[in-house]
């Protein structure tokens, strides 16, 4: 039978490790901004967002204890996670919904002026998979325009919240104006499709784990969970290029209690010598410099 997926992959051919100055590991780490692009029925969408880290949806009017868990994010979050990345000099790529962008531009300004990468998130808080393709094309026209306007710097990057339809990279690569998506979850390795790259992102290294059910509790069981990964992938990482992703979320990692998670992390990382730490414009940049034409 004809199969559109690939199961293989890089299996038999290894590709060489090709990061910036003989580095054995890229680290990329994704803060996901959605603060005020989740569903809600007070900003006029259909309905509202039922997941936090509670699951509960209020339905048919408007959901003030919702809207002030995501606000979180911005008002607080937002500057213990900034600040934690500054300590250690290190910059990162922040995944952004284009209503984010648009309803709190200063957030995007200093996001920018601090060095870090804005890349595209879709519009909401919102899968693509059931989209047409005249509505997804006009939904990341829109949220391209919204982040380019709000921090002064055209994106790159593409990360639709789970799942991306048929249609998400072949508008992105039509474009021409995106070097990179991050949609797949099948490896730890990028790959070429004609000149566009293919940013693997992991839900495992994730603080989404602390939400309801996810298995993460206290602080360390992130750090410790994403210091083995970054362990194993740094070892690997000497006769074959990886690249370990770290998802973030504003109104997660941000709190008080959680927060010392990323810090560990930033510091055990930030000492080992032969690692990359790059926003993923910079990590898709070398891949298509190194493997450029294809995989």
């Amino acid at each position: 039978m004809s199969d559109r997926r690939d199961f293989k992959g890089y299996f038999g051919a290894e590709p060489e490790p090709c990061w910036p100055e003989d580095a054995q590991l890229a680290v990329s780490f994704v803060v996901n901004v959605e603060e005020g692009a989740e569903l809600s029925i007070g900003d006029g969408d259909a309905r509202n967002e039922s997941v936090y880290e509670i699951r509960e949806e209020v339905t048919g009017v408007p959901d003030l204890c919702m809207e002030t868990h995501f606000a979180y994010g911005t008002r607080r979050g937002y500057q213990r996670i900034a600040d934690a990345f500054d300590v250690h000099g290190v910059k990162a790529t922040f995944s952004t919904c284009g209503r984010v962008a648009e309803r709190s531009p200063w957030l995007m300004r200093d996001i920018v002026a601090r060095g870090h990468e804005v890349s595209c998130h879709g519009w909401l808080w919102e899968r693509h998979a059931n989209m047409t393709r005249v509505e997804e094309a006009a939904v990341i026209e829109r949220t391209h325009a919204a982040i380019a306007a709000a921090g002064g710097v055209a994106p790159v990057g593409w990360h639709t919240r789970s799942s991306a339809s048929v249609n998400t990279r072949d508008l992105l690569i039509e474009r021409g104006d995106f070097l990179y998506d991050s949609d797949v979850y099948d490896d730890d390795i990028p790959r070429m499709q004609g000149g566009h790259v293919i940013l693997p992102y992991a839900f495992d290294t994730n603080d989404m784990r602390f939400s309801l059910g996810g298995g993460f509790v206290q602080a360390r069981d992130f750090s410790d969970y994403v210091i083995g990964a970054f362990e194993r992938l740094y070892r690997e990482g000497a006769t074959a290029a990886r690249m370990l992703s770290i998802g973030l979320h504003l109104r997660l990692i941000g709190r008080p209690g959680r927060i010392k998670a990323l810090e560990d992390v930033l510091a055990y990382i930030s000492l080992r010598p032969g690692v990359w730490i790059a926003p993923r414009r910079d990590i898709a940049a070398r891949w298509a410099q190194v493997h450029g034409g294809g995989a």
